[in-house]
């Protein structure tokens, strides 16, 4: 229950900043252009605070903390006494309303160089880019455990984090990608990592293990903690032993067991497993049976041992971090390269290249991955907060009706016209921009219910 109640908590927290701050721009705008705003709302339905202000605003708090909206005087929703007229909305110049309805995305912009600054100058620890195990694809584009992965393409990866976001756009177009890598003799070598070999069907949601590539810093130590009943290591093997060698080959880390396991068993025959017991050596003869796999398609040779479950992470080795002066470039060159990342992003999903759960987040989507990233610290949430605010700013900037980018489509009609959008047009337009966002917000809470049930 507790991270329930965490996770409906940080949501509540993410979107009462990002709202306030896309609405306030809307607010501040409208106000310099000499239009009247009525309400500046944070949330929808009945109001659980209100106050008036000495500018005759309203500014409240409301039930459903799920949006916000400022209301402006409008003769298009109500009468408006003619000495009032020059201050509504609808008589504002098309370049002012234009000015009003871009302040709130351009906010969400500014608030996430902001925090992105603040997560720069903080610091935000992380795992350093070490490759703990190599297999697959991986493995045949020649890395190897130890190397150090300095940078994918043209991005410096300074973290383990900055690889998997590199990777991920090369790897959802099977774009073969040049690493730049330290080895473990500390030579500078660039490896090609052929992601064009990967399957059509592969798991987008855990792009590293589809390519092979396993962290140095997610290895689990070579531990018995379970024996399974009827299996080759059944009295043989106690849950707290240490493999150090099968057959003359050591064992470093629990993931090198599977490979000499299966090794040992297309040769046929015993081995010698070398052990750890309370402080002694010991030289056991084993002999790998056939086991099935977990989803029954098919068998493996195995001894029918399995690690220590819930076991820590070990400390993060790497921070990302720059002074004060340095990281407001750092902060603009960030949110230039995650605003491609995610406008490349929709386009795939329009391709068809991103699978339909993998599109569109939900609020418990969203609410789960804040309160995840909160609990790692201050700077781990300025992060997800800022990804949140520049997703906020590109989604209101599409061409939707409702939107902002819809309105800022009529408006440029209307530029090039020389006259407002019909009545009839904006009635249709606004339609269509109903059932499209019906349609997102089903999307996105199917994506929410299969996250759930997996």
């Amino acid at each position: 229950m507790s991270e329930f109640f965490g996770s409906v908590w940080w949501l509540i927290v993410s979107l009462g900043v990002l709202v306030t701050f896309h609405e306030f721009g809307h607010y501040w705008v409208a106000r310099r252009c000499g239009v009247r705003v009525l309400r500046f709302s944070i949330g929808f339905g009945r109001a659980l605070w209100s106050r008036r202000g000495k500018d005759g605003t309203v500014y409240q708090i409301a039930m459903i903390p799920l949006g916000g909206y400022v209301k402006m005087l409008d003769e298009r929703e109500g009468p408006v006494p003619e000495a009032e007229a020059h201050e509504a909305f609808n008589r504002a110049s098309v370049w002012k309303r234009i000015a009003i309805v871009a302040a709130g995305p351009i906010a969400n912009l500014i608030l996430c160089v902001v925090l992105l600054w603040a997560m720069f100058v903080i610091g935000r620890p992380d795992y350093a880019p070490v490759v703990g195990q190599a297999s697959g694809i991986a493995e045949t584009s020649g890395l190897r455990a130890g190397d150090r992965i300095d940078a994918v393409g043209d991005r410096a990866t300074p973290t383990w984090m900055e690889v998997q976001l590199a990777l991920l756009p090369a790897a959802l177009d099977r774009q073969d990608v040049a690493l730049r890598v330290t080895d473990e003799r500390d030579r500078d070598v660039v490896r090609e990592l052929r992601l064009s070999e990967l399957p059509e069907d592969f798991d987008q949601r855990r792009i590293a293990p589809a390519i092979g590539l396993w962290p140095r810093h997610l290895l689990l130590p070579a531990v018995v903690g379970r024996v399974e009943p009827e299996s080759a290591a059944w009295g043989v093997l106690a849950e707290g032993d240490r493999l150090t060698a099968i057959d003359g080959s050591p064992v470093r880390v629990f993931e090198d067991i599977g490979p000499l396991v299966q090794a040992l068993g297309d040769r046929g025959g015993q081995a010698m497993v070398e052990v750890e017991r309370d402080g002694e050596r010991l030289a056991l003869e084993m002999t790998p049976r056939r086991m099935e796999l977990p989803d029954g398609r098919g068998e493996y040779w195995a001894f029918g041992i399995a690690p220590p479950r819930d076991l820590p992470l070990p400390p993060k080795d790497a921070m990302q971090q720059y002074g004060v002066l340095a990281s407001v470039p750092a902060a603009f060159h960030e949110v230039g390269h995650l605003t491609g990342q995610l406008v490349g992003m929709i386009g795939r999903a329009f391709s068809g290249r991103v699978a339909i759960e993998n599109t569109v987040a939900g609020p418990i989507t969203i609410a789960r991955a804040a309160n995840t990233y909160a609990g790692q610290g201050p700077a781990w949430y300025l992060t997800i907060l800022a990804l949140l605010s520049l997703s906020l700013a590109i989604l209101n900037l599409l061409p939707i009706p409702l939107l902002d980018g819809g309105h800022l489509l009529y408006y440029l009609i209307e530029l090039v016209k020389g006259s407002p959008v019909s009545e009839r047009a904006m009635m249709a337009g606004q339609y269509v921009g109903l059932a499209l966002l019906a349609s997102l917000m089903g999307l996105a809470f199917y994506n929410d219910i299969l996250q759930l049930v997996r």
